[in-house]
């Protein structure tokens, strides 16, 4: 069977060269047992692949089942998968077979893959790894021989590193890869696939077929379809019902494309793309900002009592002078406001005050107040290394790089 044959016996358009290549991927593993992991945006068709794998396989006589394990509960997830005992559970008023079972001698497809809990995971592991499973409330093992086909739209090994998807179940399942391009990689299929939507749509509601003009068809092309092929169908659906014009231009056909609020440049997302050390650098220099935020107030609420209250100025002596100028001097006071010898005795005729050095206090750059917290840190743990990366909010080995970056010993 020819690609052209499988596309039209799956009712496949489009004549892209990656939609071919991945077609061809599931002719040539479907006569086999392996495993097949189907990856592609939501709405690009993959659905249709584990259909084909199974069509052309030497199970097409066997049963198919397609669950999609995003929408069934954590809760009754393994009773679906693998069945249940009466009793074994509050509603279990008889026992059930799992899909599995049911599938034995068949196709399995899981849709949505990566939603599966992970107690799950473990079991879907011991399935692809021995064919064995044990039914929710019981604790005898059963077999069964069955083929499994999974997708997921989600970057699973991305998904891996969070700790959210097994990386043993991610190599059994991707035996053999199947990426289904978007639609945005199919810009030549676009036009002809609408045409078959609206066909189709003509034929549906008894209405006459909707055309596009060069200029609407161009729009079509160009524009991004973040919901693939699916969004393009429901597009299409719309317009067949809706507009009474069956010849559609490019303003007409704007109305019904939605205009993303923001441009599609790539975004940083939280706790994925960013490297770990430069959030943990970040959330020190945080905390050193919000440490200095809060002195800095400190220093205003005792300037502010000193200025309010005059007993409290004439309790202050001499040698805490330096003291009252740096407060002032740190919260921006007025250089006026400050009386210089507050509680000092006053000099007699001729005699001459000597005046109190000085000293100016040279504020402390990020680097050093990070070196050291660090320092405090370690001394406060006597020098046990992984409290103090605890309490700093760092992990160990960023620790050790800053211990050597800044020669701390001990």
């Amino acid at each position: 069977m020819t690609i052209q044959d499988i596309k039209n016996r799956f009712g496949i358009i489009g004549s892209s060269p990656l939609l071919d290549r991945a077609i061809d991927i599931a002719k040539q593993v479907a006569p086999t047992d392996l495993s097949v992991l189907i990856t592609g945006e939501s709405g690009t068709g993959k659905e249709v692949f584990p259909q084909i794998i199974h069509q052309l396989s030497s199970r097409k006589h066997g049963p198919y089942i397609a669950v999609n394990c995003g929408a069934i509960p954590e809760g009754t997830i393994d009773s679906e998968l693998f069945g249940h005992e009466k009793g074994s559970f509050t509603g279990a008023h008889e026992a059930r077979k799992g899909y599995f079972e049911v599938a034995n001698g068949g196709t399995i497809f899981l849709d949505e893959v990566a939603d599966l809990p992970s107690a799950t995971q473990a079991r879907l592991l011991r399935v692809l790894e021995s064919g064995e499973f044990i039914k929710v409330g019981s604790s005898k093992v059963l077999k069964t021989e069955v083929r499994i086909v999974a997708a997921s739209n989600i970057n699973i090994p991305l998904a891996i590193e969070k700790g959210k998807f097994r990386e043993d179940l991610y190599y059994r399942l991707n035996t053999v890869p199947i990426l289904v391009p978007s639609l945005r990689e199919r810009k030549a299929d676009i036009h002809l696939i609408f045409r078959k939507f609206a066909a189709d749509f003509a034929v549906k509601y008894r209405m006459p077929v909707i055309k596009l003009d060069a200029e609407a068809e161009n729009i079509l092309t160009s524009y991004y379809w973040h919901g693939n092929v699916r969004q393009l169908k429901n597009i299409t659906e719309q317009i067949s019902v809706i507009e009474k014009n069956r010849d559609i231009n490019a303003e007409t056909i704007s109305k019904y494309l939605p205009q993303p609020s923001a441009t599609n440049l790539p975004m940083v997302m939280k706790n994925e793309t960013l490297n770990s050390e430069f959030t943990e650098r970040d959330i020190l220099y945080k905390l050193l900002f919000d440490m200095k935020k809060d002195l800095t107030d400190l220093k205003k609420i005792v300037v502010d009592l000193i200025e309010n209250d005059n007993g409290l100025k004439q309790d202050f002596h001499p040698e805490n002078e330096q003291l009252i100028k740096k407060l002032y001097q740190d919260v921006g006071a007025p250089e006026t406001t400050l009386k210089l010898g507050y509680g000092q005795p006053v000099a007699a005729e001729g005699e001459e005050i000597e005046d109190h050095e000085v000293v100016e206090d040279k504020p402390l750059s990020l680097l050093e107040l990070e070196e050291q917290m660090i320092r405090k840190a370690l001394v406060k743990h006597k020098g046990r290394r992984k409290n103090a990366a605890k309490e700093l909010g760092i992990s160990e080995r960023t620790l050790y790089r800053k211990i050597n970056e800044y020669k701390i010993e001990g």
